[in-house]
């Protein structure tokens, strides 16, 4: 059997004082750099030698004035067996966090440091509530408290505010451990102490709404308005083209029309005061960058115009896969928030602006941007946006508009593949991480997976929040961030509770295991979903039709009617692209030209449907044209005078159907088109907003 050296009073004790001490006590026997171990007597049959002795506690060692301070991580039985109802000696393994110094005054310091190491024999024992004080005593006189101590439920749980968003903060954990909850709690907490701050949460799974009903405003799929010009080229291109590769002429080509639809957009009444940014650049003065509103429907006549050329036929069946992309995208119900009439022309940044990032705030200073119900292939190009937007609106305010953005699933979006993701989308997020403190514009990312997170990003939030991480990757990266006088505690991340979690970083004096406040069922991230879940299992019935309505996106929101015609409703405004292939064209011999004789009015058309008749498969097609009108369309190239478009017949809304018309289905009728009205040239606006519009 192995022998055990008796324990003995502690050196300069009497063995008076050492037998009159009645406190459950150990000796260090074995120290080094960082880590100590202690050996401890347990005996139930003695009130003063209770076996507490367990992993995660905080132990302090005697050493002079001042207590070192360390954290068990193991605990073993120090002798060959176990004595049932006698006396046993443990060996409890500790790793050395920091020193405790007491002042002549009597006050207490706690410092990360160890000035002193412990010496063989040194009293070791738990720690008292008054050294625990001041080990989490907040020294910032801006802190917000979010729980408490799980060791001491009586040692509130504080956080410095201002480095919890300067240096930015991450919450990790895996499904179900009360991530949302607990930063629902964290988020209430700031709003309640920064009066001045916005938040803008990115939320894919549409569970924040319910937690800031009365805090925050709502934008989803039918309410968000983010014009399609409000996007840069490398944006707009991962909508359009939907992230394929091999497309890089048509980009290219999309390049210079979105360039030239801006100048055009600006110069349609010739008034030069009513430009938005100074030319600097470019041929034309724009580039597909510039935060500069264009239409739609100008960036299809440039592409018709464009087509009419006869040089650069090479490009031509480029112009006309660039249109159909266009086209397709644009009457996709999906897209309505970027496309939508709401959005169609017009310079609407400031109010854009002002509803996402509450400008005023208006006592709701959290603005939800739903995303579940946006296309999956948008998602990124939105919060590319969003948070590009959040810097230069803080940028250009000179620090006064100040946003905490808050990435759900930040995984997502700042993937550690570089090659995965949308680069844009990593850019925005990464100069928010990296320069964002100096103009007032924070980061708060969630994620359940930390290892498949950017590594540079993440380690720019110097404020972390793990909670429990079944996962030995994930649980290696927090390894990582932590200080050297808390490794061990990743070897609690797979067994700590719901609620519970590991705080460490610049927002703490010292790394805390904590408990996270409870809040109320009804302010619970998702509750409307659990409250449907408890209806259904209480007898509710499902509307099929309902969800089928809502899972077709065919149920948006009302909005108010706009001047521009959708692309449907342009009728002969803009000739839609035919996928037939172009007949041979006949010229005439030279002299001879033949006149086209227009149809008299109220007279149909051959081949076209009257007014409140169903069109046929054949009408929806664009017709071919007959002999003699090619023969005249011919000629007409080598007129000038005369439009190559005025020599073909047109049809009002194509179709993309190559089948035959007994194949074809009857159509509804098409609606009247409306009538034309000029949208509003785009103001100066305020001086905020120019200046947004200088730095972009």
């Amino acid at each position: 059997m192995t022998q055990i050296a008796q324990l003995r009073p502690a050196i300069g004790e009497s063995e008076a004082d050492y037998a009159n001490r009645r406190r459950t006590q150990g000796h260090v026997i074995d120290c080094d750099g960082t880590r100590a171990i202690i050996l401890a007597e347990v005996d139930p049959a003695v009130d003063y030698k209770e076996n507490y002795w367990a992993v995660g506690l905080l132990i302090t060692i005697l050493e002079g004035r001042n207590r070192v301070v360390g954290q068990s991580y193991k605990v073993e039985n120090a002798g060959d067996g176990w004595i049932e109802g006698g006396s046993n000696y443990l060996r409890i393994y500790l790793e050395l966090v920091g020193e405790i110094t007491e002042r002549d005054d009597g006050s207490q310091s706690f410092s990360t440091g160890i000035a002193q190491y412990p010496r063989m024999g040194s009293i070791a024992h738990r720690i008292r509530s008054g050294d625990l004080q001041a080990i989490y005593k907040a020294g910032a006189y801006n802190t917000i408290t979010v729980g408490h101590l799980t060791q001491e439920a009586s040692i509130p749980a504080k956080i410095d505010l201002e480095k919890l968003l300067s240096r930015h903060f991450a919450v990790v954990g895996s499904t179900g451990v009360g991530k949302s909850t607990s930063v629902s709690l964290i988020l209430r907490k700031i709003i309640a102490e920064r009066k001045d701050l916005r938040i803008l949460i990115l939320d894919p799974h549409a569970e924040f709404t319910a937690a800031f009903a009365n805090e925050s405003v709502v934008k989803d799929a039918s309410s968000l308005q983010l014009p399609f010009w409000m996007f840069r080229f490398e944006e707009i291109t991962e909508v359009i083209f939907r992230g394929q590769k091999g497309l890089e002429q048509e980009a290219e080509l999309l390049r210079d029309l979105i360039a030239d639809a801006k100048e055009r957009f600006t110069q349609q009444d010739g008034n030069q005061e009513n430009k938005l940014v100074r030319k600097t650049s470019g041929r034309n003065g724009f580039t597909a960058d510039s935060p500069v509103p264009y239409r739609i429907i100008d960036l299809l006549k440039l592409i018709d115009e464009r087509l009419g050329l006869l040089e650069g036929k090479h490009e031509k069946p480029l112009l006309k896969a660039l249109k159909d992309r266009i086209v397709s995208i644009n009457r996709d119900p999906r897209f309505e928030f970027m496309f939508g009439n709401a959005n169609a022309g017009g310079d609407k940044l400031q109010q854009v602006i002002t509803e996402i990032f509450r400008l005023p705030i208006n006592n709701k200073p959290i603005s939800v941007v739903e995303m579940s119900g946006l296309p999956s292939e948008v998602v990124s190009s939105v919060v590319s946006v969003l948070c590009r937007m959040a810097f230069d609106l803080a940028l250009s305010s000179d620090g006064g508009v100040q946003t905490l953005v808050v990435c759900e699933e930040a995984h997502r979006y700042i993937p550690a593949d570089e090659k995965a993701g949308f680069w844009p989308t990593r850019q925005a997020i990464a100069r928010i991480a990296k320069e964002g403190r100096k103009y007032g514009v924070y980061l708060g990312i969630i994620t359940q997976r930390p290892s498949e997170l950017d590594p540079t990003i993440f380690s720019q939030c110097n404020t972390v929040f793990a909670m429990r991480l079944s996962n030995t990757a994930d649980q290696k990266i927090i390894g990582g961030a932590l200080t050297n006088g808390a490794q061990t505690t990743v070897g609690f991340l797979a067994s700590i509770a719901n609620r519970e979690a590991i705080a460490f970083g610049e927002g703490l004096k010292t790394p805390m295991r904590l408990t996270f406040e409870t809040i109320s069922k009804e302010l619970l991230p998702g509750s409307h979903i659990y409250e449907m879940q408890e209806a259904v299992r209480n007898g509710k019935e499902i509307d099929i039709g309902a969800v089928l309505r809502r899972m077709r996106n065919s149920e948006p929101a009302a909005r108010p009617e706009e001047d521009l015609p959708s692309i449907a409703d342009l009728g002969e405004q803009i000739s839609l692209p035919s996928r037939e292939p172009a007949e041979p064209v006949k010229v005439l011999p030279a002299g001879i030209q033949r006149q086209i004789v227009p149809p008299t009015p109220g007279q149909p058309i051959p081949g076209q449907a009257t007014p409140g008749q169903p069109l046929t498969g054949a009408q929806l097609r664009r017709p071919q044209p007959s002999p003699d009108q090619r023969a005249d369309y011919g000629a007409g190239l080598r007129n000038p005078s005369q439009s190559a478009n005025s020599l073909l017949p047109q049809t009002s809304a194509p179709m993309r159907n190559e089948q035959s018309p007994a194949q074809q289905r009857p159509a509804a009728p098409m609606p009247p088109p409306r009538t034309y009205v000029e949208p509003p040239k785009p103001a100066a606006g305020n001086s905020l907003i120019n200046a947004f519009r200088r730095g972009n």
